[in-house]
C-alpha cells in the first residue's frame, strides 16, 4: 500500500513537472513569436502586458489625457485616442524618461477624420501610404502626433497619482516604464480602449 501511494505521488509530481514544462515552452515560444501585446484600459487606468490572452503584468494608476479618452479630433485637444496601434519608435533620451511612440494616427483614425472633414485627402493619403510602407505616419497632421507611452521624467509623482495630466499619451511612473521596457519592443501591438 505504501509503495502504491509513493508511486502515485511520484507519478503526479512528474505529470505536474511535464505540464509546467509544456506551459513554459509555449510561453517562451509565444514570446519569441511576438505574441506579447499591451491592453490599455482608459476607464480603469490600467496597462496590461499580455501574452496571448494571459496577463503577465498589470500596471495600475496610469495617467491619460487631461480630457480623457475617445476620438482625437485635433492636435492639442488633450484626448487619448482609442484604437489599435503598434510601437513604431523608442526614444530613450526623452524628457519623460522613456517614450514608446505609436504609429498614430492609425488608418482607422484618419479614415474617420476624413469622413468628418477633419483632414484633407492629401493628409489622408500620406498617412495611408506610411502605414502601407510600415513607416511612422506623419506626426504633424491636424489630428496631432507624438502619441505613445512614457514615464514621468522629472515630473511630480503626486500629480500623476491624483489626476490625468497628459496631452493624449499614456503615462507611467519611471519605475513602471523601466519594467515595461524589459517586456516590449518595437512593433509591439497596443490596444487602447
Amino acid at each position: 500500500m505504501k509503495n502504491n501511494l509513493l508511486n502515485y505521488l511520484l507519478f503526479m509530481r512528474i505529470k505536474h513537472l511535464f505540464f509546467t514544462a509544456i506551459l513554459l515552452l509555449y510561453s517562451v515560444s509565444a514570446y519569441a513569436r511576438g505574441d506579447v501585446w499591451l491592453l490599455i484600459d482608459t476607464q480603469k487606468l490600467e496597462l496590461e502586458v499580455k501574452l496571448a490572452d494571459i496577463t503577465l503584468v498589470k500596471f495600475s494608476n496610469i495617467a491619460i489625457g487631461r480630457n480623457g479618452s475617445g476620438f482625437k479630433r485635433r492636435r492639442g485637444d488633450d484626448t487619448t485616442p482609442l484604437g489599435k496601434y503598434k510601437i513604431s519608435w523608442i526614444n530613450r533620451k526623452s524628457r519623460y524618461h522613456l517614450f514608446f511612440g505609436f504609429n498614430y494616427p492609425s488608418v482607422e483614425n484618419v479614415e474617420q477624420a476624413l469622413k468628418k472633414g477633419l483632414v484633407d485627402k492629401k493628409t489622408y493619403s500620406k498617412v495611408i501610404r506610411a502605414h502601407k510602407n510600415n513607416r511612422v505616419p506623419p506626426q504633424n497632421t491636424p489630428l496631432g502626433g507624438l502619441i505613445g507611452i512614457h514615464g514621468l521624467g522629472r515630473g511630480d509623482e503626486t500629480i500623476h497619482q491624483t489626476m490625468n495630466w497628459t496631452h493624449g499619451c499614456i503615462a507611467l511612473t519611471n519605475e513602471q516604464i523601466n519594467n515595461l521596457d524589459k517586456l516590449i519592443k518595437k512593433d509591439t501591438i497596443v490596444i487602447v480602449k
